[in-house]
């Protein structure tokens, strides 16, 4: 199994808003972090859908180790 690019060693806070799905990056390699722009395009990773029920902020993972994808769990902490 591929380990994916660690983007950042700290969460990103992003604004959500009800109703809208959001493709979290996987592979950690996305120039729009934390969501996905095709980089992971041959490679054996794909993004992650979340769709917001509610608006409202939320820390997405960005250094693409956590266990609750999309979301930060801290895995940042022991990187």
């Amino acid at each position: 199994m591929a380990t994916p690019n660690i983007a950042a060693r700290a969460p990103i806070e992003v604004a959500v808003e009800a109703g809208k799905s959001y493709w979290w990056c996987a592979c950690g390699r996305s120039s729009k972090q934390p969501f996905c722009d095709g980089s992971h395009k041959g490679s054996e990773f794909s993004p992650v859908e979340w769709r917001a029920t509610e608006s409202g902020q939320k820390w997405f993972c960005a250094c693409k180790h956590t266990a609750g994808k999309p979301f930060c769990d801290g895995s940042h902490k022991k990187l």
